[in-house]
């Protein structure tokens, strides 16, 4: 048996968007790499038209480079798992897998096996995101994660006491291995659901919404955003650059979220708003 390999090179900025907009295709495994991502299926279980559509699609906003090749089958978490280094964040947070061992404790521990989810800590976002988390009160409040991916950022929100998680994503693997994840921690106050903002269901307001997805998606769903934050409320933003930073502020200032704080690590960002 094979696996199709597809080898997408695209800058940086495009990578995530571009993994959901293939896993679509019927791609469960992905692999960042310098010039972009690699992802993988079985055999040829994938739509190829839905691919060209994908290709063709961002052509007019952004060269693509696809080349899809057969290689012989691989256990890709047991490659993945080869690779993969616990991270601290701010030596407060140890991000780690299950097989790994454990030399210093740290005041949170989170565990996260992605199974072809987004989000192990070690991309700068992530790590900016649970920065600031650690920074905010989350005790006894109302908490949204949008595009959750792994629910790395749920399961630090229910760790910092968080009262309630809603938790969503558009894949469903996401979803499977958001619930295992949230499981393997401990943290029986995270919701999983499947689908965008306006899909899924959400009631009420909340003290605080984390996003850490891309720039365009982020510019769209603001609205949606405040439109779910209590007065007083935090929106916590990731997923694009510094120089992305003054379109968001300016996009958010019309649904009346001013700045707080930004954060940067490498020339990627996360901003921190306030509903007021």
């Amino acid at each position: 048996m094979y696996s199709t390999r597809l080898q997408v090179i695209c800058d940086p900025e495009y990578v995530e968007i571009l993994m959901a907009e293939i896993a679509e295709a019927g791609f469960d495994t992905f692999m960042e790499v310098e010039t972009g991502f690699e992802a993988y299926v079985e055999g040829d279980a994938f739509d190829k038209e839905l691919l060209d559509q994908i290709k063709e699609r961002y052509k007019e906003v952004h060269p693509l480079q696809f080349s899809l090749t057969q290689i012989p089958k691989q256990n890709w978490n047991e490659e993945w798992e080869k690779n993969v280094e616990p991270i601290v964040v701010d030596d407060q947070c140890l991000i780690r897998a299950a097989f790994h061992s454990i030399e210093k404790k740290y005041p949170f521990e989170i565990i996260i096996t992605p199974k072809m989810s987004f989000g192990t800590g070690h991309h700068q976002t992530t790590h900016l995101m649970i920065s600031r988390q650690m920074k905010i009160d989350h005790q006894n409040k109302r908490v949204m994660d949008a595009g959750c991916g792994t629910v790395i950022l749920s399961i630090m929100a229910s760790k910092l006491g968080a009262k309630e998680v809603e938790a969503f994503d558009i894949d469903e693997w996401s979803v499977v291995n958001g619930e295992e994840n949230a499981s393997n921690n401990q943290c029986n106050n995270i919701h999983v659901q499947q689908g965008k903002i306006d899909e899924v269901k959400l009631t009420g307001k909340f003290d605080l919404i984390l996003a850490n997805i891309n720039k365009n998606i982020l510019m769209n769903e603001m609205s949606r955003y405040a439109s779910f934050l209590t007065k007083g409320g935090h929106l916590l933003l990731s997923g694009f650059y510094v120089s992305d930073i003054e379109d968001l502020k300016e996009e958010a200032a019309n649904y009346s979220l001013r700045e707080v704080v930004y954060d940067e690590r490498e020339t990627w960002a996360c901003l921190l708003l306030e509903m007021i």
